[in-house]
């Protein structure tokens, strides 16, 4: 057994705290042909779950949440829990695949059994299939997330096999031993790290006290989804980011920002300097944990230039601001704190993290998370994976959410929003597209792009 570390706990919390939410995400891969049989299919997942021993693994909790949850083998492991088939109806196309990822996002996993599924999606138009891997936030990252799915494809050539990951966690029993090390260093490290914490969650907490202007985009959310996509071409992002000095990522967001002000536009609302800030998680996992299956990520709070009309101005602005989130030390200081509460008690910790998801929080009004995905071309039995889309939950008032995924030359977008309080997320999907565009006018560049807006 091993313990769940804090933040794949806190998932747990998080969920348990609204009957609403379902922290389920996903990656939802698009297949040319015809899918595999299903006794085919299930030896191939059998065959995955095999060699990473965490996909065999449910969660223990303690009564009264008095210890730290395990992880622990499930003595009636049966693959077939784990997958399921369905179809689209005709004409199968892209707005019928979103509503059933938006139907998809809405369902929790059961936790009597491994927090993991796949959904085979036949009836795809242009003789293809779909395949929605799916997981709980608490076993995976979005980083994570994708190496599972990866586990299901064939081998790249010249690419090592996905290796075991019998290691991923501390054991249950060494909490003390970790805790008696960190004590004797305690009056070395202390002081320092104190001041570096302090220092680097300065802005954290001064974002946190500080809630944004009032706007649609933050409240209470129900149980339905809807869910949008939106496609660019990878080399073009690229070539945005080195005509103007920035990175991948603020390309990324300056899209995400000019869509966001066609969106509260188009609900008559001030698009204000102060209106939106958004929550963008951060990767701190190294190579070596490449296929770990847990949480490492933090964070950090940037406002979103919404006010901006001129899409370079927008761009240039993000890239000034992500890089004095990155330089400001926030983004350690709260994986410090993260390792901190890994040595506290848990019972507390999980009662803290209940209370306090029952407070209405004010201050984000949407998630960006942009995660790498494979480079190479993949296949699952042979046949191609033309694309890849990533469907990530909402929670805690914020009534959208983007994530952004890079497969092979593409980038794709999924969208997911409240469906009684975001029924305009489509206005999201073409805003990136169309500020893609512009910024790829004003970069010079002429070769076209082949995006298209699917949505529900």
């Amino acid at each position: 057994m091993t313990e769940l570390r804090p933040l794949d706990s806190g998932f747990m919390e998080l969920e348990d705290a609204d009957r609403h939410i379902s922290l389920g995400i996903g990656a939802v891969a698009i297949i040319a042909g015809a899918p595999p049989g299903r006794p085919e299919f299930s030896d191939m997942v059998a065959r995955s779950a095999e060699r990473n021993p965490r996909l065999r693994q449910k969660v223990r909790r303690a009564p009264l949440d008095l210890a730290t949850p395990v992880w622990e083998d499930d003595s009636d492991f049966d693959v077939t829990h784990h997958i399921r088939w369905t179809a689209l109806p005709t004409p199968g196309d892209d707005p019928a695949l979103c509503e059933l990822v938006a139907a998809e996002l809405e369902e929790r996993l059961d936790r009597d059994h491994p927090l993991w599924q796949c959904v085979v999606v036949e009836h795809l138009a242009g003789d293809r299939w779909a395949l929605f891997v799916k997981a709980h936030h608490s076993l995976v990252d979005g980083v994570s997330g994708i190496s599972v799915f990866r586990s299901f494809c064939d081998p790249v050539p010249g690419e090592p096999d996905h290796p075991r990951s019998d290691t991923q966690g501390r054991r249950a029993g060494m909490r003390w031993l970790d805790a008696v090390r960190g004590v004797t260093r305690l009056p070395v490290v202390a002081p320092r790290s104190v001041l570096a914490v302090t220092r680097g969650l300065a802005p954290v907490v001064s974002a946190v006290v500080s809630p944004a202007a009032e706007s649609s985009l933050n409240g209470p959310i129900g149980r339905q989804r809807r869910y949008a996509m939106a496609r660019a071409a990878l080399s073009d992002v690229h070539d945005i980011g080195a005509a103007f000095g920035v990175t991948v990522n603020d390309v990324v967001l300056a899209s995400v920002a000019g869509a966001y002000r066609d969106l509260l536009a188009g609900r008559n609302e001030r698009t204000a300097p102060d209106k939106l800030r958004i929550l963008v998680p951060i990767s701190m996992r190294s190579d070596k944990a490449k296929y770990l299956m847990d949480n490492r990520v933090t964070a950090v709070l940037p406002f979103l230039p919404i006010d901006m009309a001129d899409p370079v101005e927008r761009l240039n602005t993000i890239g000034e601001r992500m890089s004095r989130h990155k330089s400001g030390g926030a983004a350690q200081a709260e994986n410090s704190v993260l390792a901190l509460a890994g040595l506290l008690p848990f019972a507390p910790l999980a009662w803290s993290l209940r209370l306090l998801a029952r407070f209405p929080q004010r201050t984000v009004g949407a998630l960006v998370t942009n995660v790498p995905g494979p480079r190479d071309q993949l296949t699952i039995r042979g046949r191609t994976v033309s694309e890849i889309l990533p469907a990530v939950p909402i929670a805690m008032r914020v009534r959208t959410a983007v994530a952004v995924l890079s497969y092979a030359d593409q980038l794709t977008f999924g969208i997911t929003g409240d469906y009684d309080s975001a029924p305009d997320i489509a206005v999201l999907a073409e805003g990136i597209e169309r500020d893609f565009r512009r910024l790829r006018e004003r970069a010079g560049l002429r070769r076209p792009s082949r995006p298209e807006v699917s949505g529900p």
